[in-house]
């Protein structure tokens, strides 16, 4: 077995044996999360709200930094990589408008937190993580969580998923110097994508674009500064 399949099947393992009087101690810390966190910053569409309750973030972190799970703070999942602020996630989600007849693609898995949340919401989640062994470890992981309506691939997000294109919804939670055209190309008229986008080495903003029809026109909207790691393409990995 690999080295980083061997980490994944251990982490794997590890997180979902905990003890019962740790669960009610994350209880209360994921309700704290969401009322001051989500509730209080005015996101407070009870859809969402309950969603991010329901999905149980300690379990997507790093065992040792379990009990920073629920800090107002993302936090490193490896290599570089790192699970969103539960804010900038609940703004993300909820720029997106989802709904349970709708279908989302998501740029960058990761360790699968917000794949979960959008698999509360909508009927169908399609994610790629260019990463194997970290997609790996996700699809176990919401496999194991009971989960049945996401589909996973491991490849590069910049390119999007044609096979099952047209999306109501893309979030793309990796930052980009522009907004990739393929991605554009997929996503359904009157649909929503939301995309960090790198203006400068320490500038980013979160763009919110909704499409207006198949020539590819499409509303702009700057929301909030945002700080998140650079999308990869497979041709830059080393």
């Amino acid at each position: 077995m690999k080295v980083k399949s061997w980490i994944g099947f251990v982490l794997l393992m590890h997180v979902m044996w905990l003890h019962p009087g740790d669960e009610t101690i994350y209880l209360k810390m994921r309700q704290k999360m969401v009322e001051e966190q989500i509730f209080k910053r005015g996101i407070v569409d009870p859809m969402i709200l309950d969603a991010f309750m329901r999905v149980k973030r300690h379990l997507f972190v790093r065992p040792e930094l379990r009990d920073l799970a629920y800090e107002d703070s993302p936090q490193d999942i490896g290599e570089g990589q790192s699970i969103a602020q539960p804010y900038i996630a609940a703004v993300m989600t909820f720029a997106v408008e989802p709904d349970m007849s709708k279908k989302v693609l998501e740029i960058g898995t990761g360790s699968g937190y917000h794949t979960a949340v959008l698999a509360e919401l909508v009927n169908h989640v399609y994610t790629i993580e260019l990463v194997a062994w970290r997609a790996q470890l996700a699809k176990k992981r919401l496999d194991a969580m009971g989960y049945k309506n996401i589909s996973f691939r491991v490849g590069n997000g910049y390119e999007g998923w044609k096979t099952y294109a047209p999306y109501d919804c893309i979030i793309v939670t990796v930052n980009e110097d522009h907004i990739p055209q393929p991605l554009i190309d997929q996503l359904a008229v009157g649909g929503r994508m939301i995309i960090p986008v790198r203006y400068s080495s320490t500038v980013q903003e979160l763009i919110l674009l909704e499409k207006i029809d198949n020539k590819g026109e499409f509303k702009k909207m700057n929301l909030i500064p945002i700080q998140m790691v650079p999308m990869i393409r497979g041709s830059e990995r080393k």
